[in-house]
């Protein structure tokens, strides 16, 4: 076991450990939603906990809290709250599965975005990454390609996830002009800090006081998102990061394991076809840039 742990790079191992951290979120997201938390609540519950563990990091470096480019700061930070507004309620309204995948579909939205708002050109890659991240989610949301059957998601939940890729493919560009700048803990810091009063705005008088278990799961949101958040800047930090992205997918294959084991969800063909031409474009992407960079 020591052995095999000494193979898979060091990068990769933080990665898996980004996958797993992710994927229970949404075990606990899924658990907080179906025992009647609101969606909005269970943002800003996730909110707190990251604000109060980001400034803690932040006094620990030492430096401005606020950064130099502000209006770029808040940007980010308010389209990665209504992005995660939207991932949490796709979460809670499909299939775990189903929900994971389909936020999958953020590089190929990233794609297009870097062409429109940082000029890079697209490659044969990258429009292989937009075909078969297109075409896996007509399977997905149409799974009579496939199997002559009708899709049996909510048309609003399935908006919903491909609006949260969206969204996440919009704060990756914005976090990759911010880098230029600012430092990854106030980038990161100025998420909750925009995402809990918004989501409390939201939310109004439809907030519901937890019971006691779910004060644990609601605190359990939060942790395993910071654990999937250091894990992933752990991995981005190694020499090895381009490659150990691969390793994200994962998430996937924990998603459908957690799906059985939790929610007694079985996933259709429809799919397991979608989500393998989802991973592969965006992989065809990452395998391209590592092959250029390298």
């Amino acid at each position: 076991m020591m052995r095999l742990t000494h193979q898979v790079p060091l990068g990769a191992r933080y990665m898996i450990l980004s996958a797993l951290g992710f994927a229970l979120m949404g075990v606990f997201v899924k658990i907080a939603a179906a025992g009647g938390i609101p969606v909005l609540e269970i943002v800003a519950a996730r909110a707190l906990v990251s604000a109060i563990i980001s400034y803690i990091d932040i006094q620990r470096k030492g430096i401005p809290i606020w950064g130099q480019r502000r209006g770029l700061l808040a940007s980010r930070g308010g389209v990665g709250a209504l992005a995660l507004i939207c991932v949490y309620y796709s979460l809670s309204h499909l299939p775990f599965a189903e929900a994971t995948v389909l936020q999958y579909l953020h590089p190929m939205f990233t794609v297009v975005l870097a062409f429109i708002l940082l000029s890079e050109r697209p490659t044969v890659a990258t429009g292989l990454c937009i075909l078969l991240s297109f075409f896996g989610l007509l399977i997905i949301v149409q799974p009579n390609m496939v199997t002559g059957s009708a899709s049996p998601y909510p048309t609003f939940a399935l908006l919903a996830a491909i609006a949260g890729a969206f969204g996440s493919a919009v704060a990756y560009v914005l976090v990759r002009k911010l880098n230029e700048t600012e430092d990854p803990s106030v980038i990161i810091f100025y998420f909750p800090i925009i995402a809990f009063p918004l989501s409390l705005a939201l939310l109004g008088d439809n907030a519901v006081m937890p019971q006691r278990w779910q004060w644990l799961v609601l605190l359990l949101v939060g942790v395993f998102t910071q654990i999937g958040q250091i894990g992933l800047t752990k991995a981005m930090q190694t020499e090895t990061a381009v490659k150990a992205t691969s390793f994200s997918y994962l998430q996937v294959v924990f998603a459908i394991l957690f799906g059985i084991a939790f929610f007694n969800e079985i996933p259709t063909l429809s799919v397991i076809i979608g989500a393998l031409m989802i991973i592969a474009g965006a992989f065809i992407n990452i395998s391209f840039k590592t092959k250029v960079s390298g």
